[in-house]
């Protein structure tokens, strides 16, 4: 039932809110897994971010993609653990980590297994609008694990306007999506997390920016 309930929610309202309200221009999206297990990381300024990346994807993959959430804020309510579960279909994740004895990337590594296709924000939250943070190793300890998975950066633009952090109210705002090379697993983590930066920042230097940007 919930499968059927995450199908109808994208098929009749987030894909016409992103493809008609919003609109993209997507660069490279062939670049984009056409299979899992796959690794989808980006830049994240809006809640928008998940649901326009999932709809990427259409929606005879629907089921194999899923964006990795902090449990903290996802599952702080009943009413909102089951809509972000069920029909966003999250994997939570566990920030806070001091003094859990239970591995926090269990779920990442068991999505991986199945074959999915998920979606990481290694800035680790929301950012100011269109300024992109720096990296949090999360991202390289899940590539050291799952060196053989592809992990494929992708940039947005416009989604920070669209619905910045604090908002309600969707602004129709012109989105760009630029998809980069995969990146693999270079054996040190820091030069992993430093060749990821490099790679979102040739990415976003491709985006025109006006002068009120």
């Amino acid at each position: 039932m919930n499968n059927v309930l995450r199908y109808l929610f994208f098929l009749l309202v987030v894909r016409p809110v992103v493809l008609i309200v919003l609109g993209l221009n997507i660069r490279r999206g062939q670049l984009l897994p056409q299979n899992g297990p796959a690794i989808i990381v980006a830049n994240h300024n809006s809640h928008l971010d998940a649901i326009v990346l999932i709809t990427l994807f259409g929606m005879r993959r629907l089921h194999q993609v899923h964006p990795v959430a902090a449990a903290d804020y996802f599952l702080k309510n009943p009413r909102i653990a089951w809509f972000s579960t069920k029909i966003i279909g999250i994997l939570p994740l566990e920030r806070n980590v001091a003094g859990m004895r239970t591995d926090p990337l269990a779920g990442i590594c068991e999505g991986l297994e199945r074959n999915e296709i998920l979606i990481l924000f290694p800035e680790g939250s929301r950012g100011e609008p269109e300024q992109m943070a720096k990296l949090q190793n999360g991202i390289a300890h899940i590539a050291k694990r799952r060196p053989d998975v592809p992990i494929v950066p992708v940039f947005l633009h416009g989604l920070g306007k669209a619905l910045p952090r604090g908002e309600g109210i969707l602004v129709p705002f012109f989105v760009d999506i630029f998809v980069g090379e995969q990146v693999t697993w270079t054996g040190n983590r820091d030069e992993f997390v430093a060749s990821l930066q490099t790679r979102f920042e040739e990415l976003s230097q491709e985006c025109y920016r006006p002068e009120w940007d």
